[in-house]
């Protein structure tokens, strides 16, 4: 309704300006018209020379009050002409006005701020040593491949074949080994029982603060090549590590989420890292377990303007950002937290680990059991039978 309103005013203006222009191109025509008589007045002028100054001076007088009086309709006409326009921009900003008021967009979100301002050099040398030991099976073996493409500043071994009898045992070995590399953080999986359980040792190894270190139970590994998943993400490039909000109320966990922040988070300007961030790296505590997924980050470009309306109105913004997974998957028990690197003080325990062997010990023993009762079963049919008395018949030796 307002916007008929605001056009049939419109048109009732131009009507107007219209008629207004009509009269002024009247009213000069009428101006321009000769008088009568103007050849006998001409011819009287001539033989009157005196009176023919006088009417000479009378006619340029009246022909600037004619100019003059052309002059005012026009600059009525343009003055009218402005108010005019002045009157249709106040419309156009009501209906823009309007329009805003019915679709109005979410406010924009302010920009973030960095917290510290960086010259983008390579200043926080971390270095992370990512080896194995004897005997991993190929499962952990592809999943310790694909860590280490996560983690650009990482430092790789041979697999190390040390044993608790060595000196010094495995802890003492791999110590040596991140020594020699320059590491300052150790990421060391070990296998036993055959390839059954996987352990995972993490923790801190520079000589000046030697420790703490963790040992993790891996469980649900999944790798990418397994997965066969979309996501994708460039090689090197830095990830945006996202926790839950458990890691900053647990005591145990505040810990553990600033050690996963200096073995995951790649270190500004490293060589081998790329300037960009496209994936994200995310720790979930859930079951008293830590989940650990990877994504990648996805900004779909709208194809048409409706489409960009519609995601700016949603979102206030153009572009549609979603997460694709891309893989490895795997889980973390954590089972106890040493002071040392591989050992010294307990620091925490979790008493509601159970270790694997536990588990396989008491299926065996539940099959052990289920043949224990089938024999008890054929025992108690075979006493049942031996008490089974049939009392003598009195007419049984009637018929012999």
């Amino acid at each position: 309704m307002a916007k008929r309103k605001v056009k049939n005013n419109k048109r009732k203006k131009e009507e107007e300006e219209k008629k207004d222009v009509v009269a002024v191109e009247e009213t000069t025509k009428i101006k321009k018209k000769p008088k009568k008589g103007g050849k006998q007045k001409k011819e009287e002028e001539e033989d009157l020379p005196a009176i023919a100054y006088a009417d000479d001076s009378d006619s340029s007088v009246s022909s600037e009050e004619e100019e003059e009086a052309e002059a005012k309709p026009t600059k009525a006409v343009e003055e009218k002409q402005e108010e005019s326009d002045d009157d249709e921009e106040d419309e156009d900003e009501e209906l823009s006005d309007e329009e805003d008021e019915t679709s109005t967009p979410p406010p924009p979100q302010p920009p973030i701020k960095p917290t510290f301002k960086s010259d983008g050099r390579y200043h926080n040398k971390q270095r992370c040593l990512i080896i194995c030991s004897r005997g991993v099976t190929a499962r952990y073996r592809h999943l310790l491949e694909d860590l280490r493409t996560l983690i650009p500043h990482h430092k790789k071994d041979s697999k190390l074949d040390a044993n608790k009898s060595s000196v010094g045992g495995v802890g003492k070995a791999v110590n040596d080994i991140a020594e020699v590399k320059g590491c300052n953080t150790v990421m060391f999986l070990e296998c036993r029982k055959r390839g059954q359980d996987a352990y995972l040792w993490m923790g801190f190894t520079s000589p000046e603060s030697a420790g703490p270190s963790v040992r993790f139970h891996v469980s649900n590994v999944h790798t990418m090549d397994e997965l066969r998943l979309t996501g994708n993400c460039m090689k090197g490039s830095r990830p945006v590590l996202s926790f839950d909000s458990n890691f900053d109320k647990v005591e145990h966990l505040k810990l553990l989420k600033n050690l996963f922040v200096d073995v995951f988070g790649t270190p500004r300007g490293h060589p081998k890292s790329k300037p960009f961030v496209d994936r994200v790296m995310a720790f979930y505590w859930a079951d008293g377990k830590i989940w650990v997924r990877n994504y990648q980050i996805i900004q779909q470009v709208p194809t048409n303007a409706k489409e960009a309306h519609a995601e700016k109105k949603a979102t206030g913004s153009d572009l549609a950002t979603s997460l694709c997974e891309i893989g490895p998957r795997f889980v973390l028990d954590p089972i106890r937290i040493f002071r040392g690197s591989f050992g010294g003080q307990t620091l925490y325990v979790n008493s509601n680990f159970v270790p694997p062997t536990a588990q396989r010990a008491l299926v065996n023993r539940n099959k052990g059991r289920d043949y224990e009762e089938r024999k008890e079963a054929q025992e108690m049919k075979k006493k049942r039978d031996r008490e089974i008395v049939v009392p003598e018949d009195p007419l049984g030796d009637v018929f012999k």
